[in-house]
């Protein structure tokens, strides 16, 4: 999962006033490192208004609507920290990871995503990694297994 993930797209010191301010944070990151359209980042907001995407942890998966898959041109993750949290909805969220998949690939993404969060020991590794490198490391897939 890793290799979804450059440096590039990982900020550890992020702040947002609001759930929506933080998915354009993490929507913005993969304009910028190429991985999706500018309007994608409008279908992370629907997507948000339809079903909230808090993953309980303090971890949030912000990600586009089924009809924004054409404005993704690769696989992609960002990952933003907020160490004073943000209110999602009546949750506190530490950690937005924003994932931009193309055709059904979100399936595999989610699916690793959700192995990670629902291990308490792995979700506080994430939340408390002090370095861009240790964020990449966390997110490895176990030795034998592909991302």
């Amino acid at each position: 999962m890793a290799d979804l993930l450059s440096a590039d797209a990982i900020r550890l010191d992020a702040s947002a006033s609001s759930a929506e301010d933080a998915i354009r944070a993490t929507g913005g990151l993969l304009v910028d490192v190429g991985a999706v359209g500018a309007t994608y980042v409008d279908a992370m907001l629907s997507r948000e208004q339809s079903v909230s995407t808090y993953m309980g942890e303090g971890f949030a998966i912000p990600h586009g609507t089924v009809e924004s898959k054409d404005t993704v041109k690769r696989d992609a993750l960002s990952f933003l920290r907020f160490p004073d949290g943000v209110d999602w909805n009546g949750n506190d969220v530490r950690v937005a990871i924003g994932i931009a998949a193309v055709g059904d690939n979100h399936v595999g993404i989610l699916s690793r995503l959700a192995t990670i969060l629902v291990d308490p020991d792995q979700a506080k590794q994430l939340r408390e990694a002090s370095d861009v490198a240790s964020v990449l490391a966390l997110l490895q897939p176990p030795e034998g297994e592909d991302s």
